[in-house]
């Protein structure tokens, strides 16, 4: 093969591989501005101080279907998550002070950056996702998350939305697929590049 031909050849391959890249990078945005994500952060690492952590998060994903209703789009589950920021810091404080603690918590809403994520049958992009953000006292410690909306960290049994109800097939064949798990990997270190 001439010199040529050969560097043709690579600039074809690179650039399908450049075009296969970006129109996966539009469907991850895609699936990250239709999530609101549940990030809580413990005080510190201590066993206790986790334990507490995932005491909080079992009390406010038992709230949860009552604040985000199956029927709601994500703006429909934010607007729910805004008007119910006090509920959710005092269902987080009480089950502090029931738990024997006297830590502060702080709930609220951001715009917050998440690496790549595996859950059981979904795999989220990395990126920049809508989040309610618990910080119980110093915010110190390992943390946890799920995702809110659509439901995949509340049990279908109290009838949430399913991901199949709220992502178009793109998104689906995005989150659902094990053959993206590379173009993931390139997505993040892109994401973490522009950040």
């Amino acid at each position: 093969m001439k010199r040529t031909e050969f560097s043709v050849l690579i600039g074809l391959i690179i650039a399908i591989t450049i075009t296969s890249v970006t129109a996966f990078a539009k469907d991850c945005q895609t699936v990250r501005s239709d999530v609101l994500r549940l990030h809580i952060l413990a005080n510190s690492d201590s066993e206790q101080d986790q334990a507490l952590k995932l005491k909080i998060r079992d009390a406010i994903l038992e709230r949860s279907p009552e604040l985000f209703d199956p029927t709601l789009s994500l703006e429909g589950a934010i607007k729910s998550a805004k008007e119910n920021l006090s509920e959710l810091q005092s269902v987080a404080e009480e089950e502090i002070f029931t738990n024997g603690y006297n830590y502060p918590v702080t709930v609220y809403l951001c715009d917050m950056f998440f690496e790549t994520r595996k859950y059981e049958n979904y795999t989220l992009p990395a990126g920049n996702y809508q989040a309610l953000r618990v910080e119980i006292g110093a915010a110190e410690g390992k943390n946890w998350w799920c995702v809110l909306f659509p439901t995949l960290c509340i049990p279908a049994s109290q009838g949430s939305a399913t991901p199949e109800e709220v992502f178009s097939q793109s998104e689906l064949d995005t989150v659902t697929s094990p053959k993206y798990e590379a173009k993931f990997a390139i997505v993040e270190l892109i994401e973490r590049f522009l950040k």
